[in-house]
């Protein structure tokens, strides 16, 4: 395989020297080695041409000669004997040629051989690289479907390798590449292709007789293991394990060489992904299934942006209110995406893959614009809580942003509350301060979202200027049925009057859970029992039947004269 490739790029590099030279210009210089080449054969000729001259007239001519130097006999004639020594003399330089020509093409191949495996190798492991990969598969394949055997691929991607390499440095990386090539390389049989792809994945590739599954998960099992084997470096244990994606080749019978090589890296890398998401260090075959997951997860990305753009991502609204006395005291926004084709989609599906896209900033700022003009409308009594992605909070310039939608739609920031979600407070404590402090300035009500599900210190709670706590419905919705439960809320029902914090508890889906709350303190709380989201017309024909929507201002008569122009006016 590699040294049909190899003679496949030499012959590329052949033609093309052929066709600059046929397209030159009469006149110009022709390259040196074409020179070079024209000056081997001319000499070769001589050569040839000296031998068969020595050897037709060297016997005649020398004998007279011999006999004039060893007799003195001076019948010899001069003239042939001068053109003897020339001949002897071509044969000379003739041979010497040919000697330089020969060690000169042999030091050409060599050095063509040393770029070819350069440029097929990968300089660290020794592996194939990827542009290599491709025809030694493709060989393997040709072998197998002669022999009969199927083609099993696996891709290779080491587990939290970006963590090790930025702990330890790139030099403890390409320790840990280098050893991991040598222990794969190891255990892989005889003929099989062993690839590195880049970074830190691996490609390998194996004929196996028909049905010998057992055989291929064990090896498979061996990999995991090998490759999780701890390496000494520099005084350091690292420690890194491996995921690995598994195609065959049986599944797909009709498939050419270069098109089943293609597809079964494909698959395998699926399969791979999807032992990540399994927990890492295992291995997975691949279902078909997950390409039709990814062919879905490509149509959502699709609608996701297309959706951003034609407004289909809508304000839903909860209930939020006070425990004690039962009344209404504002709404937590909630996502929704009125898709064409997907129908409403819930934020559990589209907002991870959003925050993956890197678009969840549009998203969310339209929605928080929108909901701010539909809580305009309400009483002024009543507040808007809206969730932040932790995504957004790495953005230097959020707090502004959310200033300006607070212009634009001319909305009291008193009523603004911003849900902060626990495990933000561990990206970058130095940041999420910052932002906070900078809102709160601004009369923003901060709170703490998902309280009891994250590793939140009381340190960061009494340095970051929270004026809210929300416990998890994980805790709530469970009251009165487990214990645990029950002393988790308790306790953070003590954090929260020891911190003077007020307390928001979500999911409350019963009366039971209702009065196991009201056991621990005055809160506020939403949940299904008081009404699940619902559209904001919906709200707002609610709040209109009790009176709590914001009066209208009175229609003032226009009078271009006592009107003072607006300062937006244009001059």
């Amino acid at each position: 395989m590699r040294r049909a490739s190899g003679g496949l790029a030499t012959g590329t590099r052949q033609s093309g020297m052929a066709g600059n030279d046929a397209n030159m210009a009469d006149g110009q210089a022709r390259p040196a080695p074409l020179k070079r080449a024209e000056r081997d054969v001319v000499a070769l000729g001589i050569l040839v041409a000296a031998i068969l001259l020595f050897v037709g007239t060297g016997s005649s001519v020398l004998a007279p000669i011999v006999r004039n130097i060893a007799y003195g006999d001076g019948h010899a004639d001069a003239a042939l004997g001068n053109a003897l020594i020339l001949n002897i003399a071509l044969i000379i330089f003739g041979w010497r040629r040919y000697a330089e020509l020969t060690r000169e093409v042999h030091e050409r191949r060599n050095a063509e051989e040393t770029a070819r495996q350069l440029a097929e190798t990968d300089a660290l492991t020794g592996c194939l690289n990827r542009r290599s990969v491709d025809p030694a598969i493709e060989a393997l394949i040709t072998r197998a479907a002669r022999s009969g055997d199927d083609i099993v691929l696996a891709v290779i991607d080491l587990d939290r390798f970006k963590r090790s390499n930025d702990l330890h440095g790139h030099q403890a990386g390409d320790a840990v590449l280098v050893e991991t090539a040598k222990r794969l390389r190891a255990l892989l049989p005889d003929a099989s292709v062993l690839a590195r792809l880049g970074g830190d994945e691996f490609v390998c590739a194996a004929a196996f007789p028909p049905g010998h599954v057992a055989a291929i998960e064990g090896l498979a099992a061996r990999l995991n293991q090998a490759i999780a084997l701890p390496i000494a470096w520099n005084g350091a244990t690292l420690e890194i394990t491996g995921s690995i994606g598994i195609a065959r080749s049986d599944v797909l019978p009709d498939a050419r060489p270069n098109e089943l090589s293609h597809r079964l890296q494909h698959r395998a890398d699926l399969a791979m992904y999807q032992a990540k998401k399994a927990g890492r260090d295992r291995y997975c075959w691949f279902d078909p299934s997950m390409e039709r997951e990814i062919q879905f997860r490509s149509e959502l990305e699709r609608g996701i942006r297309d959706g951003i753009e034609a407004g289909e991502f809508v304000p839903f609204y909860e209930k939020q209110v006070d425990l004690e006395s039962g009344e209404l005291t504002g709404f937590e926004m909630l996502a929704r995406w009125k898709s064409p084709r997907f129908g409403l989609v819930s934020p559990e599906v589209f907002i991870p893959i959003a925050e993956e896209m890197g678009v969840i900033a549009p998203l969310s700022e339209g929605l928080i614009r929108q909901a701010l003009v539909d809580a305009r409308d309400w009483d002024p009594r009543l507040t808007l809580s809206v969730n932040i992605s932790p995504i957004q909070l790495r953005d230097p310039w959020f707090a502004q942003k959310i200033l300006k939608l607070l212009v634009e739609a001319n909305f009291p920031p008193s009523r603004l509350d911003i849900e902060i979600t626990e495990t933000c407070l561990h990206e970058n404590v130095g940041v999420v301060r910052s932002l906070i402090t900078s809102l709160r300035n601004q009369g923003i009500t901060i709170s703490l979202d998902d309280f009891g599900t994250g590793y939140s210190s009381l340190s960061q709670l009494r340095t970051l200027p929270f004026d809210r706590i929300k416990i998890d419905r994980s805790f709530v919705s469970t009251l009165g049925r487990s214990k645990d439960s029950s002393t988790i809320v308790e306790a953070i029902s003590s954090l929260g009057r020891g911190m003077d914090l007020p307390i928001t508890a979500e999911g409350i889906e019963s009366d039971v859970v209702l009065e196991e709350l009201r056991k621990y303190g005055r809160f506020k709380g939403q949940g299904f029992l008081y009404g699940e989201p619902v559209c904001a017309e919906d709200v707002s024909a609610a709040l209109a039947a009790q009176g709590l929507m914001a009066p209208k201002p009175e229609a003032q008569p226009r009078d271009s004269e006592s009107t003072p122009p607006s300062r937006f006016a244009q001059g």
